[in-house]
């Protein structure tokens, strides 16, 4: 009689999950390699007001985080130069 070998891909263990803490330093250290940092940033409504008269920022979004975010970095894409 012909035994058929069971094919594994690897080991059958199950993953090991990783703490909040543990998540948040992996973020941090791919964004130290990729020269970025994370701050909290706070901005008053009139801040708001002046990236929606720019173009940068659409007045629907006004109370969108991303949004607001991506409208930042075209600001400062605009006013720094883009990163190299």
């Amino acid at each position: 009689m012909l035994e058929q070998a069971e094919i594994s891909s690897g080991p059958t263990t199950p993953p090991i999950a990783c703490s909040a803490a543990a998540r948040r330093m992996r973020a941090h250290r791919q964004r130290r390699r990729k020269g970025l940092r994370c701050l909290r940033v706070e901005l008053r409504e009139t801040e708001v007001d002046v990236l929606i008269r720019k173009g940068l920022l659409k007045p629907d979004a006004r109370n969108d985080p991303n949004a607001i975010c991506d409208a930042l970095h075209a600001h400062f894409d605009r006013t720094l130069g883009t990163a190299k």
